[in-house]
């Protein structure tokens, strides 16, 4: 794809190209990263959960919580990757930047520990009524 700043790449821009590279960057987070994978298998049970008992805010909040977690922990795992790229051998301010990542994915993970935990509760007493 052409990068338009710096007028580098293949010229032309097309939806589906763009699609077709979202779910190869997706497919390959999710084989490669089993901390992408088990997140979004949780909250896929959840989630199904949910829309069966057809809580429509519950799903929506439950794809939000989920949406941020992943986006961080791809971020995180692009960020690290590029780190490691650039520098091979033990750097304290490598060490600096991958730490501040990680905690950007510790506070979405938190806020989707929260949320899943306040909806598998509310499952939990739906199904033993």
């Amino acid at each position: 794809m052409r990068n338009k700043f710096l007028g580098t790449g293949e010229p032309g821009y097309h939806p589906l190209r763009k699609l077709r590279t979202i779910l190869k960057g997706i497919h390959y987070a999710v084989i490669y990263d089993f901390s992408v994978a088990w997140k979004l298998a949780l909250s896929l049970l959840l989630l199904a959960g949910a829309l069966f008992l057809r809580e429509w805010v519950d799903s929506l909040l439950i794809i939000i919580v989920t949406a941020l977690v992943l986006i961080t922990e791809i971020i995180n795992s692009a960020l690290e990757a590029l780190c490691d790229f650039v520098e091979s051998r033990y750097d304290e301010k490598i060490e600096i930047i991958k730490d501040i990542a990680a905690a950007a994915v510790g506070i979405a993970l938190f806020t989707w520990l929260i949320v899943l935990g306040f909806e598998g509760e509310e499952m939990v007493r739906y199904y033993w009524r």
